[in-house]
């Protein structure tokens, strides 16, 4: 009987790997750089070649393996074709599951990167014990996985979950990488809550901790607001606002047991949590406006644990 799976994390940079027990036991983490020469034709090879040479370091074979779980920087659909991996230069959809499947004869299981996390934190992390949950993971951009008795909801074209793509400002809106406008990542991401600061700076009449806006970064933002800068307080406010809206909206249709809130801006703290709170109060409906918020606890480590739960439990 199989005893062990791999939970795989690709990212631009960095491509994570857990190999565990199956009873969720972390046998070994490791790392290698993710090489997007080629159009990335190289990345699925590298990962079949690392798993190789971490099972021949522990005296183990692909027969002691039951399954790899691994999540891309991509939507990815119900047969595991990553759509679109700018992020690691692929310009095509790519196969996933069959080109892993046909490296390691081993039973692939895929899903993107937020829906990876979500699934760790269901596991081990802020999310134990329950059943749904959705995750926002806000960065540079904004992720999002969901979660329903224990699986991710991929949607019919692989792009359930895409929360950071949501409408927040309908019109007169920042323009979008996807190619709309407002999209939820535009006001709230970590380069959203910068472009807010310096567009609003020069119509507020008082005086502000931030000082360079042409080099703010969003822990000043959050910083200042700490330190009771009230123009910084009005950014998070409003930040607060978009991303409770956008919650609201999500409950009334999930009714999730559980948001979590991840990625590096999470990294605010409670500061942005209240913030988030408060307008949610006001938007969702009354039945369910005391739906939990809480921070991601498993950080870096949520991609990998959520893969070796896909690997466990399968799709």
């Amino acid at each position: 009987m199989s005893q062990y799976v791999f939970g795989v994390d690709i990212g631009g940079t960095t491509i994570k790997f857990g190999l565990f027990q199956v009873d969720g036991k972390l046998v070994e983490k490791f790392v290698i750089g993710t090489n997007t020469s080629d159009d990335g034709r190289h990345l699925l090879p590298d990962v079949a070649k690392a798993i190789l040479k971490k099972l021949e370091t522990h005296g183990l074979t692909l027969c002691d393996v039951k399954g790899i779980g691994v999540g891309v920087p991509s939507p990815v659909d119900d047969e595991g074709m990553a759509l679109m991996g700018t992020n690691v230069n692929w310009k095509q959809p790519v196969p996933v599951k069959e080109a892993l499947a046909e490296l390691l004869k081993v039973s692939i299981y895929t899903t993107n990167d937020a829906n990876l996390a979500a699934l760790g934190e269901l596991s081990l992390g802020a999310a134990k014990g329950k059943k749904s949950a959705i995750l926002l993971t806000l960065g540079t951009g904004i992720g999002g996985g969901i979660v329903v008795d224990g699986k991710v909801i991929n949607g019919f074209h692989g792009v359930g979950g895409e929360i950071g793509h949501l409408v927040a400002v309908a019109q007169g809106g920042a323009p979008c990488g996807c190619g709309k406008i407002g999209c939820l990542e535009t006001v709230a991401s970590a380069t959203g809550i910068v472009r807010l600061a310096k567009e609003q700076f020069s119509s507020f009449k008082g005086k502000s901790l931030l000082g360079d806006l042409d080099n703010v970064r969003v822990k000043h933002v959050f910083d200042a607001a700490k330190a009771g800068d009230e123009f910084s307080l009005e950014i998070i406010d409003e930040v607060g606002h978009h991303l409770g809206l956008a919650c609201a909206n999500l409950a009334a249709t999930m009714d999730p047991e559980l948001f979590i809130i991840g990625g590096g801006v999470s990294h605010a703290g409670t500061i942005l949590l209240d913030a988030i709170v408060k307008h949610y109060q006001i938007y969702a409906i009354p039945r369910i406006k005391n739906t939990p918020f809480e921070l991601a606890t498993l950080g870096n480590e949520a991609g990998i644990i959520g893969g070796a739960y896909l690997a466990v439990n399968g799709d």
